[in-house]
């Protein structure tokens, strides 16, 4: 379940990450999660998502007895790359190959497929380098230093400054910050929030944008099981994927790649997790998680479900429709099926408890000290009033702004297009934050990339926007008259889609030049950026002054004073941002009362087939079972504390050997979006064995075998 900034969690059937279908990406936690104030538990049991300048060694060598270096954990660093795409993954071999989940490459995999070369149903093997195919718009990224920026982001605010006014100059620090950093480095420089504001880190990353892909076993066994078994255990997922990174057009020489354990996993050893876990909110106060309870996921879940409907009703009207809606309706189920977790979680009379119970302990603490009552002690009042601010525009705000016609390519495309020449006419601290310098480069390769757009989808797609713009908001909203100009939903996302252009990428280099050239276009897409645009933006700037400002600068109070009460020791939330977890590999006693075993094996594959989709195997799958060895391990769980982002963090042994893959975690996991709990809750990993073993004796890929050292 990536979640970090989206409104839809891609993920294909095994997945816990996010989506290839780039406009679903933009509104996740943006949408539903009101950034992060203050609360923590204690860290227990093997909780925690460890930054790795922070990364609790001794603890690890008490309870475990490993002396964990500081080579092993930049050896690590140095080996692990996040993938831009929304997952992590990391280097295997000296000559650049990448591990990392099917379901994170899936974006390519889609991208570089078509009618006559579907590769997500039938796979891809590249029998040499030269036929590896280079992802239209793909990134990679590996950490080579963090440096702390607090004092320079802070800079100009003082505790009179008023939160609208100190937001928007930590926002212009944090662009001048970036911005500096990559002009003298020439890498990608990215300023991050930590504990919710109470510290801010620049990572500075060595980017790779020539990633071209090795190969992606067929979508079948990738995502075997599909929707009904996401989010469950026992799995019998293949979900991997190999790519290589290219620099010059040569494959790339890395110093750090991780070698692969000739054993594999094993039940009760200790593994460690490497990967970018995008977005927690266990520092979320109990007012931001009520509205979460009672406003955002309720209202993410009706529109889920509504589209997810449309998606499976389009898909079985022709075979080709299908597969163009395949990464929309795989993102939308998994997102849905992921809300319900949280829903479920928040809905939970426990859970609950112990976030009321913690947020009491703290502000006691608080109470009990009259200089830091002085101080704090109005904070949470304040995030209770700006939550209550939120309420108030949140629907329009997402569908305006935040995560307008969510899926379309076209539109995604069409409002970039349309802000480009203007905000790179302002200076880069006054930008919209998306269009910085720091942020330009990843901004146009999406803009300007080549890959396939389905006008039929981008029709379904408008369609259902427009449809939602209605039922939430009225037929007689001012924007809403404007966008259906007297047409149906229906005729009106046909007008849009037909009209349009932007297809063409010279079209859209030809108008992103030239803010002129976009104020006079009669692109259809563009005038219906351009409809967006201000309300969009004035709906941005409420959010940015009354409610961003406001929660920055409570947060960050709130975060001064845990420091000042217990200490700066404790794990910060995810922030898709390297971190490292540790735990044992392990079984579980299931609710009804059942042994789980730690593994699951491929003679459970076979049984778990019934011919019939999603619980058919790929023929050649069918075909290999008689050169396979059954009982080699296939997935398996530990209690390692992961999330969304996490899809495609290799896991490794205290050798810092591969042996595995994290591709999901379970149902009952779901609520450590919030809570860390380990009795039945489990992260789950495709087995380096099984791996090795089906490249072996399913896809004959003597080559990548010979790479990856067997």
């Amino acid at each position: 379940m990536m979640i970090h900034k989206h409104l839809f969690i891609s993920k294909k059937a095994c997945q816990l990450a996010n989506s290839p279908a780039r406009g679903i990406m933009e509104a996740m936690l943006r949408t539903i999660t009101l950034l992060f104030a203050a609360t923590f538990l204690p860290v227990t049991a093997d909780e925690g998502m460890w930054l790795l300048n922070r990364f609790p060694a001794a603890e690890v060598k008490k309870k475990f007895g490993v002396n964990l270096t500081d080579a092993f954990m930049d050896h690590l660093r140095l080996s692990s790359v996040r993938f831009n795409s929304g997952g992590s993954g990391s280097f295997v071999s000296a000559d650049g190959m990448l591990f990392t989940n099917h379901h994170v490459g899936a974006d390519c995999i889609y991208k570089v497929s078509s009618k006559d070369h579907d590769y997500m149903k039938d796979g891809f093997l590249a029998k040499s380098q030269t036929d590896e195919k280079a992802c239209p718009d793909l990134e990679v990224n590996i950490l080579l230093r963090i440096e702390s920026v607090t004092d320079k982001v802070n800079a100009g605010v003082t505790d009179s400054t008023a939160p609208a006014d100190a937001n928007r100059a930590r926002r212009a620090n944090i662009a001048k910050l970036e911005s500096e950093c990559a002009k003298s480095t020439g890498n990608r420089c990215d300023v991050v929030t930590l504990y919710s504001g109470g510290q801010y880190d620049l990572y500075i990353y060595k980017k790779y944008t020539d990633v071209r892909l090795v190969f992606a076993p067929e979508e079948s066994i990738a995502a075997f099981g599909g929707d009904p078994d996401n989010f469950t255990y026992p799995r019998f997922c293949l979900d991997f994927a190999l790519f290589r990174a290219y620099e010059n057009g040569k494959p790339v020489k890395p110093e750090h790649y991780l070698k692969w354990s000739k054993t594999g996993a094993r039940d009760g050893e200790l593994i460690f997790v490497s990967g970018h876990p995008g977005s927690t909110e266990r520092m979320a106060t109990v007012a931001q998680l009520e509205y979460q309870r009672d406003v955002a996921l309720p209202y993410s879940l009706d529109i889920l479900k509504k589209l997810a409907d449309r998606l499976l009703a389009f898909g079985a009207e022709d075979p080709e429709y299908k597969r163009i809606a395949r990464d929309v309706l795989a993102s939308v189920q998994n997102s849905y099926k992921a809300f319900t977790g949280f829903y479920g979680g928040l809905k939970d009379d426990e859970l609950m408890r112990l976030k009321r119970d913690a947020e009491t302990k703290l502000r006691k603490a608080v109470a009990d000290d009259p200089a830091k009552q002085a101080k704090f002690g109005k904070i949470w009042d304040d995030i209770a009033a700006y939550v209550d601010e939120y309420k108030q525009f949140y629907v329009p705000y997402s569908l305006f702004e935040r995560a307008p016609v969510s899926g379309s390519e076209f539109f995604g495309i069409a409002k970039s297009v349309n802000r480009y020449a203007v905000e790179k006419a302002k200076p880069n601290t006054e930008r919209l934050r998306t269009y910085a310098d720091a942020a330009l480069p990843q901004l146009e390769m999406a803009m300007y990339s080549t890959a396939p757009i389905y006008p039929k989808l981008e029709e379904l797609l408008l369609e259902e926007w427009m449809k939602r713009l209605t039922e939430k908001l009225g037929a007689e909203n001012e924007v809403v008259k404007k966008v259906l100009n007297g047409r149906s939903p229906r005729d009106s996302a046909k007008y849009y889609v037909g009209g349009t252009k932007l297809i063409d990428v010279a079209e859209r280099k030809r108008l992103a030049a030239d803010a002129a050239a976009v104020a006079a276009s009669t692109d259809t897409m563009i005038e219906l950026a351009r409809i967006l645009d201000t309300p969009g933006r004035a709906l941005r700037k409420r959010f940015e002054d009354k409610v961003e400002a406001v929660q920055t600068s409570s947060a960050s109070r709130i975060a001064q004073a845990r420091f000042a009460i217990y200490g700066a020791n404790e794990y910060p939330d995810a922030t898709f941002t390297l971190r490292v977890s540790f735990a044992p590999v392990k079984g579980y006693t299931n609710a009804a009362g059942a042994k789980v075993p730690w593994a699951t094996d491929f003679a459970g594959l076979y049984g778990h087939a019934t011919g019939k989709e999603p619980f058919e195997l790929p023929e050649s799958w069918k075909q290999a079972k008689p050169r396979l060895r059954l009982k080699t391990p296939y997935n398996f769980v530990s209690t390692a504390d992961t999330h969304g982002g996490n899809s495609g963090s290799p896991t490794v042994n205290t050798k810092g050997e591969v042996v595995g893959i994290l591709f999901d975690g379970n149902i009952e996991g779901l609520p450590n979006q919030y809570v860390y709990r380990d009795k039945m809750e489990r992260s789950v990993h495709v087995a380096s064995q099984g791996i090795v073993e089906s490249l072996r004796s399913v896809y004959k890929a003597d080559r990548i075998i010979k790479e990856l050292g067997f």
